[in-house]
């Protein structure tokens, strides 16, 4: 690889993760794991069962069974989390790809990758986003339109990060196959399954109509 191409991919990866401070950080979004009671373990259970992956829902969340206790709210809350986390290391993998990828080797590949890493970060900060928002509803004054409000702005975002996490994935259609894009693949892929279960109990919350 030539210096002129070193030096790009470089200010690249500087760049991205100048406006993505997110990805930089080293944070653990999911509360810690306690110890679960049976009841609430049940609510997490039937909970996940309206999700479209409810065993990867339900081995993810059930560890917090004593913090979600029987609250749908709290339920969507730590599923965010653990979302966002997921999200946080997928895009911190593909960024330490994108500084070994070979633009001489493979342009499409190359450029499917950091167009990957791209999407995933954007959807970092959505889910990010989400979980803000998350955090504010319930605050003191805060009604039901209020709550209608808010829970709508979780839901936008959520589906743009599955949106975005799809377009990562739609990106190597054009691709040759080869073991990186099949392992880019899959990560991602499976990225989406927490993210699309977030969504689903961020739905179910919403339905509720309570903060």
């Amino acid at each position: 690889m030539t210096t002129q191409r070193l030096l790009l991919l470089f200010l690249f990866s500087s760049t991205f993760f100048f406006f993505h401070p997110s990805i930089a950080a080293g944070d653990s979004y999911a509360p810690a794991p306690t110890e679960s009671s049976p009841n609430s373990a049940d609510f997490i259970r039937t909970s996940c069962g309206t999700t479209l992956y409810p065993d990867i829902c339900y081995s993810s969340l059930s560890r917090y069974a004593n913090a979600v206790q029987q609250n749908p709210g709290q339920l969507a809350r730590v599923a965010i989390s653990v979302s966002l986390s997921k999200a946080h290391r997928m895009a911190s993998y593909i960024s330490n790809l994108t500084r070994g990828a070979d633009y001489e080797a493979n342009s499409r590949a190359t450029s499917a990758l950091h167009d990957c890493f791209s999407n995933v970060g954007d959807a970092v900060d959505e889910i990010r986003g989400s979980l803000k928002q998350m955090r504010q509803i319930g605050a003191a004054g805060s009604g039901e339109e209020s709550f209608r409000f808010q829970m709508s702005n979780v839901q936008t975002w959520m589906s743009a990060a599955l949106t975005d996490e799809e377009t990562c994935t739609d990106g190597f259609d054009d691709v040759p196959d080869n073991p990186m894009k099949a392992d880019v693949c899959d990560k991602v892929t499976d990225l989406k399954k927490f993210t699309s279960n977030a969504l689903a109990l961020v739905n179910n919350y919403a339905n509720t109509g309570t903060p």
